[in-house]
Order: structure tokens, then sequence, then C-alpha cells
């Protein structure tokens, strides 16, 4: 199948819908798949996709710019500035199918007429609003195939659209328990650490982990993430947690390090669409502390005993506790990650596609 993946951040960020695409991408073409991604970032040694850089403005330049439709935050201007470049680059004949999880501007650009379209896979990576959302410019999203990454997406979405339930994954060659590396990212050798990876915005309530971990008095809390609320959660972070807090911003080379290097991992989302740092920090032998929903007990499974109502400090502060009482116990991969490998989750993207290029076959 010739196969092509179209993202702004692409090779630019490596946060959760980048690492997720990129990962099953890479898997794909190392199975002998073709395989093109778009992206704005530069050509990366190692992956077995070919890549085509197409500019965009970064999202951090559109963090002061009003927000309306279809602008509705700073990601959605960078699509807009992505999309031009992508039309110019982009030859729809050339690929049996064009994935992304980008909307609306990535979406319009590989939907674009043409005298032979590939199949349009929409992945539910940031969302499942675009697919069933009737007002502004939802009312604009056609797909041929969409990819829903939790149950909630799937019985939402499956009377109306042609649907495959895939999680995201994890490279269980890269994330394991092992042996911590402290000094390397400067943290303390005395204390417990508590650690976030989430970007400083409001969904991902990193301001309430600073007010949750100032409640125990030795703990450590590591933000790695960036955003618009940087500076906000650094000056609370300076008044509750004076030399107990520190901001880092990583490559996802040293990322696993980073996990290993910890006792608890914290995040505070309410719902995320799927959430990749949840089976990063299981892979690495982590208690992973969340709130508690259906969705994230169906991704965790036996690793979910630390999850909690979040939006109750109390029953959040005594879950940490619980948390890093356990400790970094590493003693083995965790029962059941397996099945989150990339290679297992790029097999559910092939057969899903393969499904629906046939079915389209058999009509034409």
């Amino acid at each position: 199948m010739k196969l092509l993946f179209a993202l702004p951040g692409f090779h630019s960020y490596d946060r959760g819908a980048e690492v997720a695409l990129l990962s099953v991408a890479d898997a794909l073409a190392r199975d002998g798949e073709s395989v093109t991604v778009m992206g704005s970032g530069e050509d990366r040694p190692d992956t077995a996709y070919r890549f085509r850089h197409v500019p965009s403005i970064r999202r951090e330049t559109f963090e002061s710019f009003p927000h309306f439709p279809p602008f509705r935050s700073e990601t959605a201007w960078e699509d807009a500035s992505f999309a031009p470049g992508l039309l110019g680059a982009y030859r729809p004949g050339d690929y049996d199918a064009a994935i992304t999880c980008s909307f609306p501007f990535t979406h319009w650009a590989l939907r674009r007429p043409a005298a032979r379209k590939p199949l349009q896979i929409f992945v539910t990576q940031n969302g499942d609003w675009p697919a069933y959302a009737s007002n502004s410019e939802y009312r604009s999203f056609g797909c041929d195939g969409l990819v829903c990454t939790n149950p909630d997406y799937l019985e939402r979405n499956r009377a109306k659209w042609n649907c495959a339930l895939i999680p995201n994954g994890v490279d269980l060659e890269r994330f394991y328990p092992g042996a911590a590396e402290r000094a390397r990212f400067g943290f303390p050798e005395d204390r417990p650490i508590i650690l976030m990876v989430s970007a400083f915005i409001a969904t991902k309530r990193v301001l309430e982990g600073i007010r949750a971990v100032a409640q125990l008095d030795d703990a450590f809390l590591v933000v790695a993430g960036d955003g618009p609320l940087r500076d906000e959660g650094q000056a609370l972070a300076d008044v509750l947690l004076p030399g107990r807090f520190k901001r880092i911003s990583l490559k996802a080379t040293e990322m696993p390090a980073l996990y290993r290097s910890v006792d608890a991992f914290l995040h505070l989302s309410l719902l995320e669409s799927f959430g990749n740092v949840f089976i990063e920090a299981w892979a690495s032998g982590l208690p992973v502390i969340g709130h508690d929903s259906d969705r994230l007990r169906w991704i965790l499974g036996a690793g979910a005993e630390y999850l909690c109502d979040t939006e109750n400090q109390a029953a959040l502060v005594a879950m940490v506790q619980k948390g890093l009482a356990r400790g970094a116990a590493r003693s083995g991969r965790p029962e059941g990650i397996e099945r989150f490998s990339w290679p297992t989750i790029a097999g559910q993207y092939r057969d899903f596609i393969a499904r629906l290029l046939a079915e389209r076959a058999s009509v034409r």
C-alpha cells in the first residue's frame, strides 16, 4: 500500500499525536509498506519512511492570537499555515490512503478534488468531535475510515462512519523498568519524585498537580512540557513548591530515562482521547495516578489501581501518597503491556486500511 501521513507537527514536536502517528508510519514502513510523511520539521535519521518537509509557522507564535471558529486554538492557526504548502506538495493520485488527525485545514487539503482520490483516514488522537459535531466548520468533515482510539469514540461514531477501534502504542524496546539516572537530569537523590508529562494548557490541569504535590512535605515535582500557562505554573510553584519543582523540555530520545528516574507518574487531564504517556509510564514500571474513568481503566487494565477522583484534592493527595509508598518497585515488564507494542498497533492500521481498499474495489 502507498500511504501518506500528514500533520503540521511531524518532526517539530514529540507530543502524543505526533509520536503515535509517526510510530505507526515507521512500523508500517519497516513491514514493507510504502509510507510518506509530510510535516514541518526536518528529516530524521533511522526512520523507515520517506519524509518531506512542508513549512508551517510554529504554534507558539499564535498563543496570543484570537480564538474563533475555525481558528479555535494556536494549533488551528498552525494548521492553517501548514495547509498551503501541503496543497503544493500533495498529489492525491500517488497514494492509496491519506492519514491525519488534524482538523480542519490539513483535513480539507487532503480531501481536495482529484481524479483519483486516496482513502481518507481520520484518527481521533485529539478528540472525535469533528466526526460527530454538526455545527460550524465541523459540517464539512468527511472520511472513508475513522480510527477510534477508545471504546467511547467507537460507540458514538460507528453508526455514521466506517470505524475501527485501535489504541495507541508504546515502544517496548525503549520504555521498560530500569535503573534511575537522577544525576543526569539534576534531580535530588534524597526525595521522592513525581513526574507530570503535560503541556501547560488548562485541560492538562498542571496547576492542580502543583497544588496537590504542595500538600506533601518532601515530594519533588517534575513537569516535562511547555505551553501558554508555563509562566503561571512557574509562579505558582515558586510559592507552593520552593526548591521542590523543576520544569524541563526534553528530546524524545531522553524520555525513557526520565520515566526510569522518578517514583510515580501523575496525569490530571479529565478525559484524554488516549494518552500515550499513560502507557509509557506504565511500561516503565511506574504507578500511574490519574482521573478515574472507564476509558482510562480500559487502557490500563491491571495497572489502574491508582486512579481516583482527581477533582477531589484530598483523594488525589492520598492516591499520590499511595503511589509513592509503593515506590519505584520495577520488578519487570508489567503484565498486559505487550498488546500496545507498535508493531501490533500498526498491524491493526494495515488490516483496517486494506479492508477499506478491498471494499472500494468490490464496489467499483
